[in-house]
């Protein structure tokens, strides 16, 4: 394919929702793939629903995820400005060239009389409200008149009656409405701004977009973009409509059932290549069975043609197991820069841990954490010593005769140089064997002596990464503290 170009064209009304991170995640890949061009053009035209700072975060989650476009508002191009708000005099332009010939016109109804005719179709039990065409049949003095009157006016526009509109999507193969269904939609509203529909096609057109890929709620507005195509006579985009996100409910994705927005993802210490491996996956498979994929990988496979219609389920579940396994592969030179980034946004900033110590922790923790912070949050113990000892393990493990063990391995300890996790295993079985005991009567009140916990990584790790002295520290203090438990 040649001439390849695609937008993502958000409205800046708050967060960058997960679904249309999947829109411009698969723009991004479709032009990536073809050797095309993703634009980012901010639809502002809406100023009821602006929201401050809005653009500078979509700007920042997309850049975040490593979405980065070739031309934007923030970094120009030869088809700019990519603010819809800059752009007004293009929109009021082509209006004017619509109502010349025809296609639109301009409406003076007031906002009562179109309550009122909502109303009456109500009554009628009509399947849709629909514009009646009232100010179409007005002569052309009385428009110039109400024009100098500077009464409020919109400009629709004038769908013709009795037409088959018909188009190919890329997804959901051929396409068609009937003209009798389609409003005669508002191209430029009162404020002089033009509505999604007018600026929407006029973009497009001038940006020389190739392909139009959003979501399927844009499916019903497409036959009236078709008809703006037509009356301008300009070559139509391939269309292609994405299936919707769901609930496991099946239900449409909203915040009302959990998070929807990146930087909430972002905040919860999800990686953005864990994100944006399942966002791919939410609509989109390459024909076979695998899951985890990076950014080139995703590249090299996509293709609209494997996109699905139906609905997809977002299954918070298989996002964390994804961001485990990312986090897994890393190599533990990157996650100890995460870890020491995280571990400064917590009640340790003021510690100096050293990197190898860090690491130590990364390796024992690895493969029983799906996200940074869990290097901490999971195992406070290699940070701090314990603040209180988990009761059900106290109950079981500390017997009448474990104080006197504990102590028996606080002299073995005390003996060893520069221990690694073997010499500390050798201590403990050595003790095991002379008093003719399982090692679990030693490892269980161990653990839970040094952590705190029942679980964890091995016994023999935790003592390493501790170090010897710590680790006897806790013992005595816990020979102090755990019979008060009791």
């Amino acid at each position: 394919m040649e001439n390849i170009r695609v937008r993502f064209a958000p409205s800046p009304t708050g967060y960058l929702h997960v679904g249309g991170l999947r829109t411009a995640l698969y723009n991004y890949l479709f032009a990536r793939k073809n050797n095309g061009k993703f634009i980012l053009r901010i639809e502002d035209t809406d100023r009821s629903r602006y929201v401050e700072g809005a653009v500078e975060n979509l700007i920042a989650s997309l850049k975040w995820c490593g979405l980065n476009y070739d031309e934007g508002p923030d970094i120009g191009g030869a088809y700019g400005p990519y603010m819809q708000s800059q752009r007004i005099d293009i929109y009021q332009k082509y209006a004017q060239e619509l109502i010349s010939k025809g296609y639109a016109y301009y409406c003076f109804c007031t906002p009562e009389r179109l309550e009122a005719l909502r109303k009456e179709q109500q009554l009628q039990k009509l399947p849709q409200a629909k514009y009646d065409k009232h100010c179409l049949h007005l002569s052309k003095s009385e428009i110039e008149e109400k024009l100098n009157s500077k009464i409020p006016y919109v400009i629709r526009l004038n769908v013709e009656p009795n037409q088959k509109i018909i188009f190919d999507d890329a997804i959901r193969g051929t396409v068609e409405f009937d003209s009798n269904n389609i409003d005669d939609q508002i191209l430029i509203k009162s404020d002089g701004y033009p509505t999604y529909h007018m600026a929407n096609v006029v973009d497009d057109h001038l940006m020389k977009i190739s392909h139009v890929i959003r979501g399927e709620e844009w499916l019903s507005s497409t036959p009236k973009h078709i008809l703006l195509y037509n009356y301008f006579n300009w070559e139509k985009p391939i269309f292609a409509h994405l299936p919707l996100l769901l609930n496991p409910d099946r239900s449409k994705l909203s915040k009302r059932q959990g998070d929807v927005a990146v930087e909430d993802y972002r905040a919860k210490g999800y990686m953005k290549e864990a994100l944006i491996n399942f966002v791919a996956l939410l609509g989109w498979n390459a024909g076979d069975d695998k899951e985890f994929y990076y950014m080139d990988e995703l590249i090299e496979k996509f293709s609209l043609e494997r996109v699905n219609k139906s609905g997809a389920v977002f299954d918070i579940d298989k996002l964390n197991w994804l961001n485990a396994e990312h986090l897994r592969k890393k190599p533990d030179d990157e996650i100890l820069s995460m870890l020491k980034d995280y571990i400064k946004t917590t009640e340790f900033a003021d510690k100096n841990f050293s990197d190898s110590f860090l690491l130590n922790i990364i390796h024992a923790m690895k493969e029983r954490v799906s996200f940074v912070h869990e290097f901490v949050n999971n195992c406070k113990y290699f940070y701090e010593e314990p603040k209180d000892y988990e009761l059900k393990s106290v109950e079981k493990n500390w017997k009448d005769d474990t104080p006197e063990l504990m102590k028996k391995l606080v002299e073995r300890f005390s003996l060893l140089n520069n221990p690694k996790k073997e010499d500390f295993e050798y201590a403990l079985n050595k003790i095991a064997e002379e008093h003719n005991i399982s090692k679990g009567k030693l490892i269980h009140p161990l653990r839970l002596a040094v952590s705190g916990q029942s679980t964890g990584p091995g016994i023999f790790d935790i003592l390493f990464i501790l170090g010897k002295d710590e680790v006897i520290k806790r013992i005595n203090i816990a020979l102090e503290k755990i019979p008060q438990l009791l």
